[in-house]
C-alpha cells in the first residue's frame, strides 16, 4: 500500500482556506497526484484542507472522506513562553536537544512545555486513530510492525497539515515525537510518500521513500511562497 500524506497548499490561515497562490499550487498538486494514482482520498475537515483536496478529488472523480482525527493540533499551543504564543511542536530543537541524552519515545514528552498543554495524551489519541485508520485498509499494528489482514496496492491521498502530518508519520517510523517535530518541515502542498513495505506473507513496515516533495510546484513555473520556514513555524 502507498500512503500519500499531503499538507495543504499556501494558507489563509485567517479564513481558512487558500492564498489566491495557494489554490495554484492546489491544481499543480492535483496534476500530479492524477499521474501518481489514487483509489482514496482522505482530507481533515479544516477548511484549507478541504479546498486543496476538491482539486484532487475533482481531477480523478474521487469521492473524498473526511476524518476528523486529521485536524491540525491547534489545541497544542502555549501562551507564557520565551518564544511568545507557539504551538509545543514548534519549540526549538535546541531545547529537545538539550541535555544528557536524545528523547525517546518514553521520555519525549517530559518537558514542561508539553506536559501543560497534555501533549501525550494527544498524541496517543492520533496514535490510536492512524492504527484504527490502517487496520480499516488491512494492516493491523502489532508492537511497531503491522500485521496483513487484507494487503494491498491501494494508494491511498490524506490531505491534512503541517502538525499533525508530523505527528503521523512519526508514528508509522517509530521516530520519538519532539524529534518528528523539531527535525523536520513539511512545505505547504508537499507531498510524504509512505509505502507499508511487505517482506514476508505476515508482516508490513512503513518505510518513507519520499519526504516533502513539491516539484509539482517547479514544474509549474510556480515559486514556494511560504516565506521561510521560521515564519510558518509561528502561525496557525
Amino acid at each position: 500500500m502507498h500512503l500519500y500524506i499531503v499538507r495543504h497548499a499556501e494558507p489563509d490561515y485567517e479564513n481558512d482556506t487558500l492564498t489566491a497562490a495557494g489554490e495554484l499550487e492546489a491544481k499543480a498538486l492535483a496534476q500530479y497526484l492524477q499521474v501518481q494514482g489514487a483509489d482514496y482520498i482522505y482530507s481533515s475537515p479544516m477548511g484549507r484542507a478541504l479546498k486543496t483536496m476538491s482539486y484532487t478529488s475533482e481531477l480523478l472523480g474521487i469521492e473524498p472522506r473526511t476524518e476528523n482525527w486529521l485536524r491540525e493540533l491547534t489545541d497544542l499551543w502555549i501562551e507564557n513562553s520565551p518564544w511568545g504564543y507557539i504551538g509545543v511542536f514548534d519549540i526549538p530543537g535546541e531545547v529537545i536537544r538539550n541535555g544528557d541524552s536524545f528523547p525517546t519515545h518514553e521520555t519525549w514528552h517530559q518537558l514542561n512545555y508539553y506536559q501543560e498543554v497534555q501533549a501525550k495524551e494527544r498524541v496517543e489519541e492520533i496514535r490510536r486513530s492512524s492504527d484504527r485508520f490502517l487496520l480499516r485498509h488491512g494492516y493491523e499494528r502489532m508492537d511497531g510492525r503491522y500485521s496483513c489482514i487484507n494487503p494491498s496496492q491501494d494508494k491511498i491521498v490524506v490531505f491534512c497539515h503541517r502538525a499533525i502530518g508530523l505527528t503521523w508519520l512519526g508514528h508509522l517510523l517509530d521516530i520519538p515525537i519532539s524529534l518528528m517535530w523539531s527535525g523536520f518541515w513539511m512545505p505547504p502542498s508537499s507531498v510524504t510518500t509512505v509505502v507499508l513495505e511487505q517482506r514476508s506473507d505476515r508482516w508490513a513496515t512503513p518505510r518513507c521513500i519520499g519526504f516533502g516533495d513539491t516539484s509539482h510546484i517547479f514544474k509549474h513555473d510556480l515559486m514556494l511562497k511560504a516565506k521561510d520556514i521560521h515564519n510558518d513555524c509561528f502561525v496557525k
